[in-house]
């Protein structure tokens, strides 16, 4: 999946743009760039070297894909790039195509590499692999490999299956690996991006949290002039950060509105009102929903149609909140560059629209402004710090925009909410019951539109399963589900059947992202 996805707060500043050829580790190759203090975008293997040229980028990265360059239709990047002068770094697929494009020889090399693997290097590694270790562990995930370099190339390293593990051609600007360097298990991975990022492209590194917010600070100050801008609190950390960041920029011109959609965790309405008040010292406007949405969602069971009634919906609060607000034009939100990829884009695949992008209604009447939309959920986590927001808002698990409407499976209805709140509270506390909430990167329960049959008390029930979903990540693209220790799940399922009326069965959900996603809806 990938995604162009541009923002004016990273206008003028050094971007490197990696090219998805559909890896399951494009959107780490990212990170990776970031990391290294360097802006990175993703953007599609359709795209032309004119329309590079026009983005001025300091490097492309292409990465790694499923498929083989000797297939038919494989998909290949605009031969055009390589005269643009720009430094290349090819990854797996990409390597392999930078060296068929160019005249090299890439073929079956009789067995694939897959997993941790030994590799040497020739001489002193070049200007990628220079200053480690001569032989050093790195992640292969191939069965093509470069048989003989581009003319001018010069093979780098090699193991025992790929001869060019490794090349470069500092004239040409040309550099592979057939390797996953953006991958931990590669030792020296970052150190790869990182000589790419700064000796070969010539990379400033000074893309950092303070030059993010000046940078967006000067655009939005810009972009709302001095109109009025409305923005929705949902009680999450995107929408708040994006508030505190907007507030910085037009001070009282903003006016907070949260709704309170009956969707909501137990009791957070009144805590997100409680907690912005005080925080933010901005005008916040109250809008009790709870009923419209319930009826918005009556009859509703497909997930893609609730999360877009309630997009809409949303969006209808807020006009009806425009009077206080005076007249606002613009509207904030707290959009992140995972939402962007995941909503899909005309290069991409939709994954599930989220409320604030795929799921936005054609006659919207605002103006959008998006402070946040070239970041990763880490990267607004930062900014919030930088901004002085407290720990209970920076740190807050991410919750979705559509609420518990997308963790009820089926239709949505005030019952079904309070006994899913119920359970969901419980989780939560015994995790930080454990010490273990700020290890997880986001918990919950779901309740499926099932019944389950069950014993209590010596009678038959039939009543509603609740599923806990509990996952680690970085950056909400990959995850992996939590090893909670078991007796904190037992305590989890003790109480919640225990507690919570019509529920006689917990089961604990050990699905990675991916194949799943982390919501079930």
């Amino acid at each position: 999946m990938s995604a162009v996805a541009t923002n004016p707060q990273t206008e003028g500043a050094e971007t490197v743009l990696v090219v998805d050829f559909g890896a399951q580790y494009a959107q780490l190759i990212a990170r990776r760039v970031r990391e290294a203090k360097v802006y990175s975008e993703i953007v599609s293997p359709a795209i032309t070297a004119e329309e590079i040229a026009a983005r001025n980028p300091t490097g492309i990265i292409l990465s790694g894909g499923p498929a083989s360059v000797h297939v038919e239709d494989a998909v290949l990047i605009d031969p055009e790039v390589y005269d643009l002068g720009v430094p290349i770094l090819g990854i797996c697929y990409g390597a392999q195509m930078i060296a068929q494009q160019r005249g090299g020889l890439v073929d079956h090399s009789g067995r694939g590499e897959y997993g941790r693997t030994t590799m040497s290097l020739d001489a002193d590694g070049g200007c990628l692999l220079g200053g480690t270790p001569a032989t050093q562990q790195v992640w292969m995930s191939h069965f093509d490999a470069i048989v003989e370099p581009p003319k001018g190339v010069t093979a780098t390293a090699s193991t025992s299956a790929a001869a060019v593990a490794a090349f470069e051609d500092r004239d040409q600007k040309l550099y592979g690996v057939q390797f996953h360097p953006e991958v931990m298990h590669t030792t020296h991975g970052q150190h790869v991006f990182e000589r790419f990022l700064i000796d070969a492209c010539g990379s400033s590194g000074s893309w950092t949290m303070d030059s993010i917010i000046d940078t967006a600070v000067a655009q939005i100050r810009q972009q709302v002039g001095d109109e009025s801008a409305i923005c929705g609190l949902s009680g999450g950390v995107d929408s708040a950060v994006a508030a505190a960041l907007v507030h910085k920029a037009i001070g009282d011109q903003l006016t907070c509105v949260f709704v309170d959609t009956g969707l909501m965790r137990l009791n957070e309405g009144d805590q997100v009102v409680e907690t912005f008040e005080r925080s933010f010292g901005v005008r916040l406007v109250h809008a009790q929903a709870q009923d419209r949405f319930f009826e918005a969602l009556e009859g509703i069971t497909e997930p893609e149609a609730k999360r877009k009634a309630i997009g809409e919906l949303f969006i209808r609060v807020f006009e009806g909140a425009q009077a206080q607000a005076g007249e606002a034009r613009f509207l904030v939100q707290g959009t992140l560059y995972p939402d962007v990829i995941e909503s899909g884009g005309k290069h991409a695949s939709t994954i599930k629209s989220h409320h604030n992008v795929g799921g936005l209604p054609d006659d919207i009447e605002f103006s959008l402004v998006e402070p946040l939309r070239s970041l990763f959920k880490d990267e607004v986590r930062q900014v919030g710090r930088e901004l002085g927001l407290p720990d209970e808002i920076v740190e807050r698990q991410p919750f979705p925009g559509p609420g518990l409407g997308v963790r009820i499976i089926g239709e949505v209805t005030p019952g079904k909410v309070a006994t899913l709140q119920q359970a969901d509270f419980i989780v939560r506390e015994e995790l930080r019951n454990a010490g273990l909430e700020r290890l997880i990167w986001q918990s919950f329960a779901v309740l499926p539109d099932i019944r389950t049959v069950g014993v209590m008390g010596d009678e038959r029930t039939y009543g509603h399963p609740v599923i806990i979903r509990a996952v680690t990540s970085e950056d909400a693209m990959t995850a992996d589900w939590a090893r909670i220790p078991h007796e904190v799940l037992e305590a989890m399922s003790g109480r919640i059947i225990n507690e919570v009326p019509g529920v006689n069965r917990v089961a604990y959900d050990i699905t990675s992202k991916p194949p799943g996603t982390i919501e079930w809806e």
